[in-house]
């Protein structure tokens, strides 16, 4: 029966849109399956390139998205979980895992999708209750939802053997591969999964509508499309995680550089294992892509320091993931001498101090200059706090796992609640920074008078807060009493500036929306330098938490 060509674009898009739902929802009910563990395997297998490899593999043959892959590493890396040189591993091992969907494509088992379809449908709507019973049924739905789509597909495109216009393109592409790079790089741009791109060609090829020699290089097109995604990706991320997307490009377009100058080598190789297996063409297909995720990576795992050397000159900047990354917490050296690592503990909440003490600073320069780029900044930092406590907390208490003596009990005790209060200062920095940036947004006006108290105020605070930070490894009772005496005072000096305010709102010399903006400010650093006393308090020795308010401790 001829198809009109309404007919054949219905059935070609019906399928894709089948297929790519059905690929969607088999790495739903994978992921779910796999629970909280795909970012365990990330953050645990990422110690050298070649595990990370494997990690990769892994997460992409339960997500069925390389793409998926890469954007959940771009953000471990942007949030400081992952190193840049670490997310090198993974992208390589999620473009070979990637390949694992062709592969299944392969077996060529699409009469069997519909029945296949129908018992994921009943699991997921009589047995839905049951957790891994509608994981199951969501995996079983998906697999049997891709192969329909694909026999859709492959129906929708017979009818294009007919048309001179696609020959022609074809027999293009055959001559010129760049060509066919530049019809695989657009297409997967367009559908956004090299996946489905992947299966377009597979049923082209197995439709005889495109020759191996033609396929190859779309084949390499496709590769360097599915870079698009983790580009978006890090659009909004941080330099870090711009760096991770462009070693996605760099990799991919190296890969394909290489494999097109031998592109005569390739194509007879994978045409030599066609008839050797007697693959289908599905098979020969997933053969080739295979062949060349696994070459590729193979070539690039020796050297992926120089990968992370090339994008680092291709992005330059500065990278505070890297720049605050944990060093001293050693989990063998907390389980041979808790004591001493303990020690390497403090100094990482020393470093978390500075690192908090670095955004207050960048906060009071932008509230003078409204650079978007040092906004940035503080956000980026930010999350680097967020991944820091993070890894500090979990450390801490890893160390109740061993034998440790009173006193470091204590001290870890004591470790623990420094690292809550920078963490929540951090959040108060991200508020004081927020209300500028609706100043600046709004073009919101502040007196003069009021904008010298702010100074003032944030002075006062810094100073109390550095001071907090500096004796966070030096035990000096009378450094840590002044530090308090400095808190006291913040609190007096953002009550005197309260008073000043509603004097100047009654006089008509503040603006309503100035005046709201203004009390968020000094209520924030007030925070902040409370925050600064909370540190020293729980630093001090007990013998000082019984001070009367007449002693040095109070003013």
């Amino acid at each position: 029966m001829e198809l009109s060509p309404m007919e054949v674009i219905f059935l070609f898009l019906g399928g894709l849109g089948i297929f790519l739902y059905g690929l969607k929802m088999m790495g739903d009910g994978l992921q779910a399956a796999a629970g909280d563990r795909l970012r365990e395997i990330l953050n645990r297998m990422t110690s050298n390139p070649l595990l990370g490899v494997l990690a990769g593999i892994i997460v992409t043959i339960l997500i069925q998205s390389s793409s998926g892959t890469t954007a959940i590493t771009i953000g471990l890396v942007s949030a400081g979980f992952m190193t840049l040189r670490q997310s090198i591993g993974v992208i390589m091992g999620a473009n070979i895992g990637t390949t694992v969907t062709a592969f299944i494509i392969g077996l060529d088992i699409g009469a069997y999708s519909l029945p296949i379809l129908a018992l994921g449908a009943f699991m997921i709507f009589f047995l839905g209750s049951r957790p891994q019973a509608n994981n199951l049924g969501r995996v079983l739905f998906g697999f049997g939802a891709l192969f329909y789509g694909l026999e859709l597909m492959g129906d929708g495109v017979k009818p294009l053997a007919d048309l001179e216009s696609f020959s022609n393109l074809m027999l293009d592409v055959s001559h010129n591969p760049l060509l066919g790079i530049a019809v695989g790089t657009v297409l997967t741009v367009i559908v956004q999964s090299s996946s489905a791109t992947i299966a377009i060609l597979q049923g082209f090829y197995a439709n005889n509508l495109v020759e191996l020699d033609a396929a190859l290089p779309i084949l390499l097109g496709d590769n360097i499309g599915t870079t698009v995604t983790a580009i978006l990706a890090a659009l909004v991320g941080s330099i870090a995680a711009k760096r991770a997307a462009a070693v996605h490009v760099v990799f991919n377009v190296i890969g394909a550089t290489i494999f097109l100058i031998g592109l005569p080598l390739f194509t007879r190789l994978i045409t030599y294992l066609q008839g050797a297996f007697e693959l289908n063409p599905e098979m020969t297909i997933a053969f080739g892509h295979g062949f060349f995720n696994i070459t590729n990576t193979l070539i690039h795992l020796p050297f992926v320091f120089a990968l992370a050397w090339i994008v680092t000159k291709l992005i330059p900047g500065k990278d505070f993931s890297e720049e605050f990354q944990p060093n001293q917490l050693d989990p063998l050296l907390l389980k041979r001498s808790p004591g001493i690592a303990l020690q390497g503990a403090q100094a990482e909440v020393k470093n978390l101090g500075n690192l908090t003490l670095s955004i207050l600073d960048d906060s009071q320069s932008f509230s003078k200059s409204g650079d978007s780029k040092k906004y940035k900044e503080i956000k980026e930092k930010i999350n680097v706090v967020d991944t820091l406590q993070d890894s500090i907390k979990k450390y801490l208490i890893d160390a109740s796992k061993y034998d440790i003596s009173d006193e470091d009990i204590e001290r870890q005790a004591t470790l623990l609640e420094i690292t809550r209060i920078l963490y929540k200062v951090s959040i108060q920095i991200n508020e004081y920074t927020e209300s500028y940036n609706k100043k600046f947004r709004e073009k919101i006006e502040i007196s003069d008078e009021a904008k010298e108290g702010l100074q003032n105020l944030y002075e006062h605070v810094y100073k109390s807060f550095k001071k907090a930070i500096d004796t966070l490894d030096i035990y000096s009772p009378q450094e840590l009493e002044e530090v308090i005496r400095l808190s006291q005072k913040s609190y007096k000096i953002e009550n005197k500036l309260r008073k000043q305010h509603v004097k100047r709102l009654n006089k008509g010399t503040c603006s309503t929306d100035g005046g709201l903006l203004y009390v968020d400010l000094i209520s924030n650093l007030e925070r902040i330098g409370y925050n600064a006393r909370n540190i020293s308090e729980t630093n001090l020795d007990e013998d000082y938490d019984e001070l009367s308010e007449d002693t040095v401790i109070y003013e």
